[in-house]
């Protein structure tokens, strides 16, 4: 692992790649710091420690922004938001799925209408929680030196433009650095919580001796996980292709075999990234409207038997949803056709496709499910522990935080076979 980490450094492209992507994550986490002009500060953080689980699971995915009320208190989940609506929408409006379909153009018009997106939700959120922080419910007496309009104005202006300065980060890291940009903000934003959360884990109750023993429970947990959720990102179903001989001009062409890896996981973090929004979405609700029953609910969709309920059809949903949209089974077909090749035992054409939508439904399950209970069952143990602040560290951080690592070191691993060096997966 050291030595491929020093041979990364040691070419200059990939150099200024990582550079250039931890300066960003840099700037990410001095911005979570910086408050919105016209909050108090202190008495602001003091209210938000009595808010309840949804608040602080919404708190954990901006990295301590929203606790601090700072210029990226919205994150990177109105952008993910947008994200899904646009990946939804490509099955459901016919003009985004021919843009879905038109290459590097059809592409460029989705993100164009994505950011727009953004911008609309991050101002929707920005009023709600404006409207939330301001109730008597949190008794924090903003700014009154200048206009009370004019206050509002400025803090819904400052909170958008922060998240339309988050996604400008994310999509620079995607474009100039390594790995893709959202998935590292969200990575950085719950690996900057943990320490945090395990000193108030283990000091959490009057007993020091017993909150140290709770906190290494928990871990040694986390650790079990850790090795299975490895194996599962690791593991591929691979479908044999052979292809006959032909002659082309002189030479005899053909007459190998080779197989179609299908990954287990094959949507990879983007289940546990997409589920998290939609569960954490009352929440924001929750925030815009400031109704007591919406706050409940919101709670109850935010921890408990609910949670977990919707957690695992949520992530086995998006699971398969995601694999359909990254993996064409007719397309896969016809390039198999075209270059002369065959599945052994399976007809061409129709039978192929139907072939391989068969054996991703069958590998897509049992990947599904199994990250699902990896994201639910330690929250479960979290749950019943007591602990609110490690019971955020549950199995839907584990999970994106071992995905996208997983996801950036093999990034950097093919940049580094490019120069015959060895990566990190031997």
């Amino acid at each position: 692992m050291l030595s491929s980490i020093i041979d990364a450094f040691k070419v200059p492209e990939l150099r200024k790649k990582i550079l250039f992507t931890l300066a960003i994550l840099a700037l990410y986490r001095f911005g979570a710091y910086v408050p919105v002009p016209g909050i108090p500060f202190h008495e602001f953080a003091t209210a938000f420690q009595d808010t309840g689980v949804a608040m602080t699971m919404l708190d954990l995915f901006t990295g301590g922004a929203l606790s601090n009320f700072s210029v990226f208190s919205l994150g990177i989940m109105p952008y993910i938001t947008a994200s899904i609506i646009m990946q939804l929408m490509q099955g459901v409006i016919p003009a985004v799925g021919r843009w879905a379909r038109e290459g590097d153009t059809g592409r460029r018009k989705i993100t164009q209408v994505t950011r727009y997106l953004t911008l609309g939700l991050g101002l929707i959120n920005a009023i709600g929680y404006l409207l939330l922080f301001k109730s008597p419910a949190y008794g924090v007496q903003f700014s009154t030196e200048v206009p009370e309009l004019l206050t509002d104005i400025v803090i819904i202006f400052t909170l958008v433009a922060g998240t339309a300065f988050i996604m400008w980060m994310g999509e620079l890291i995607t474009q100039r650095g390594i790995g893709n940009g959202m998935s590292l903000i969200i990575f950085v934003s719950i690996v900057s919580r943990v320490p945090s959360a395990i000193f108030s884990s283990a000091t959490l109750t009057s007993d020091l001796g017993t909150g140290i023993a709770l906190t290494l429970v928990i871990l040694a947990v986390v650790l079990v996980c850790i090795p299975l959720i490895i194996f599962v990102e690791r593991a591929q179903r691979r479908i044999p292709v052979n292809y006959a001989k032909r002659v082309q001009g002189r030479k005899m062409m053909g007459g190998q075999s080779t197989y179609i890896p299908l990954k287990v996981n094959a949507a990879g973090v983007i289940p546990i990234i997409f589920a998290s929004c939609i569960i954490y979405f009352p929440a924001q609700l929750a925030a815009i409207f400031n109704v007591d029953w919406l706050t409940t609910f919101a709670n109850w969709c935010s921890t408990g038997w609910l949670n977990w309920i919707i957690t695992v059809v949520l992530i086995v949903f998006f699971a398969y949803f995601y694999t359909s949209m990254v993996f064409n089974p007719e397309e896969t077909a016809d390039n198999i056709r075209k270059q002369g090749g065959f599945i052994p035992g399976v007809r061409p054409g129709t039978a192929t496709v139907q072939y391989i939508k068969n054996v991703i439904n069958r590998v897509t399950l049992p990947g599904g499910i199994f990250i699902a209970l990896i994201a639910v069952v330690p929250t479960i143990i979290f749950y019943f522990t007591g602990n609110q602040l490690i019971q955020a560290f549950g199995g839907t951080s584990i999970l994106i935080m071992i995905g996208v690592a997983l996801d950036t070191m093999s990034k950097v691993e093919s940049q580094l076979k490019m120069y015959n060096y060895e990566g990190f997966f031997k």
